[in-house]
């Protein structure tokens, strides 16, 4: 089962292959999704300061009574954050919000402020954040540490100067919009890639040569999604907050063919 597949990032620390993402997830459904998810098996939930729902989060990871260590909880930073002072103190919050000793992930959401300067690298203001991932990552508190939406020029200024390297890059990968040559970047960085909006915000079934592919595997389009992200060697992370959908996106025991994975990268947007 995907449940129990992992990768396995630079630090040596597994990671489980398939995710329960938690975007646009409110407080309340939170809790009951985030509980419903571990108890079908999944062993890895994403969420995010900017989501809003990392109480629903915490809640949920109670409410499961499944032991901390035997689970996998990604958290982000979000992107307005850029100092250290403040890093430090949101890492921190976070912690408190889920009730948990520690983080297994957390991520830079973005390099720069959602309404920041398009044409600034915000290259010393993202070291100043990654020292705070340190800390906190050498004080046990993080167990790793990566990013989110970075370039191939943002992990370029990371690998450089910080004195450790980020284990996952979180960017959009889907049937569609495949980033070839970051996904390259980091596979030689040893950077894990993770795929959100797998199924492209539900845009995917709207293409009838992928949903003429997904009738070929007698499968939804959803999991023709996740399976091809997989396949790509990224680590998908479907999100919903309806129970059939959450245990439907991990039914992935089939394998999409070369000829049909080379037939989906040739799509586009």
């Amino acid at each position: 089962m995907i449940y129990r597949e992992t990768y396995t990032l630079s630090n040596g620390n597994t990671i489980p292959k398939i995710a329960l993402g938690t975007w646009q997830t409110s407080d309340e459904d939170a809790e009951r999704v985030v509980k419903y998810a571990l108890d079908i098996g999944y062993l890895h939930i994403d969420t995010a300061i900017a989501y809003g729902n990392e109480v629903g989060v915490g809640k949920g990871m109670k409410a499961s009574g499944k032991k901390r260590e035997s689970y996998f909880i990604t958290s982000k930073l979000p992107a307005e954050i850029k100092s250290y002072d403040e890093a430090v103190r949101h890492i921190n919050e976070s912690l408190e919000r889920m009730v948990t000793p520690y983080i297994d992930l957390m991520l830079i959401h973005w390099p720069r402020p959602w309404c920041g300067d398009p044409n600034k690298t915000y290259n010393e203001e993202n070291l100043a954040v990654w020292k705070a991932f340190e800390g906190a990552y050498e004080a046990g508190k993080l167990k790793a540490i990566g990013v989110s939406n970075f370039s191939v020029e943002d992990l370029q200024n990371l690998l450089d100067n910080a004195k450790i390297k980020p284990m996952v890059n979180q960017i959009r990968v889907h049937i569609g919009h495949v980033p070839h040559d970051l996904i390259e970047f980091c596979k030689v960085n040893d950077i894990l890639v993770e795929s959100y909006s797998p199924n492209a915000t539900g845009r995917l079934s709207a293409k009838k040569e992928i949903t003429d592919m997904a009738a070929k595997y007698e499968v939804p389009v959803s999991q023709l999604a996740n399976r091809f992200d997989l396949q790509l060697g990224t680590l998908p992370l479907p999100k919903s907050v309806h129970e059939e959908y959450i245990k439907q996106n991990t039914e992935l025991d089939f394998v999409i063919s070369d000829e049909d994975m080379k037939a989906l990268l040739e799509i586009k947007e």
